[in-house]
């Protein structure tokens, strides 16, 4: 089971990358048009190559239209595809001023309390997200410049969160067997200490 669920978080995770990657890129890309524009429009560009200059301004050298808002709605989902693998290797930072002296078994029921509550705030947080969707199908809105519908970024980060909410449940039911058997499975994982 850990292998098949460790399988669908690292698929998301690099869907997740793929998407932020390519919205760095549109952002360079966007950026640099942007740039490109302000100087075939400046009197250097015009005075010393009109031609050029008017004739890339025609091809539609500039910013990339909508740039702001395809970056806004792919955040939101690649964020939501990184959370199943920081979920299940323990990747989230933790301050354990107070809990490292305790022993190791009552470590581990703390454990499973904080992933019951982890769990119950991600399987909330799918609940909440389908209604937004189901709220924005219901509403026909759609973004100002591309007209994309809403509905369709939250049904992506819907999906995302339905998984990492999986992947919480998961998690509680091996931290309950590490408490109860006194083992640990996945442990402390990676953890970043501060």
């Amino acid at each position: 089971m850990h292998s098949i669920v460790m399988a669908l978080s690292r698929a998301l995770a690099l869907l997740g990358g793929l998407i932020l990657s390519a919205l760095v890129l549109m952002t360079c890309i966007s950026i640099l048009g942007r740039h490109l524009n302000a100087f075939l429009h400046g009197d250097i560009a015009q005075g010393l190559m009109p031609g050029l200059a008017t004739g890339l301004l025609g091809m539609g050298v500039g910013p990339i239209f909508g740039d702001y808002e395809l970056t806004e709605l792919g955040m939101g989902f690649a964020i939501f595809c990184f959370l199943p693998l920081c979920q299940i290797t323990v990747g989230h930072a933790r301050v354990d001023i107070f809990t490292s002296f305790l022993r190791e078994q009552t470590q581990r029921w703390l454990r499973l309390v904080i992933e019951i509550v982890f769990s119950g705030a991600l399987i909330l947080i799918a609940w909440r997200l389908t209604m937004g969707m189901l709220r924005r199908v219901q509403t026909g809105q759609t973004t100002y410049l591309l007209e994309i519908p809403y509905w369709w970024p939250y049904a992506a980060c819907t999906v995302a969160a339905a998984v990492v909410a999986i992947v919480g449940v998961y998690m509680v039911v091996v931290r309950a067997q590490e408490a109860i058997t006194g083992t640990d499975i996945i442990g402390e994982g990676g953890e970043g200490e501060h």
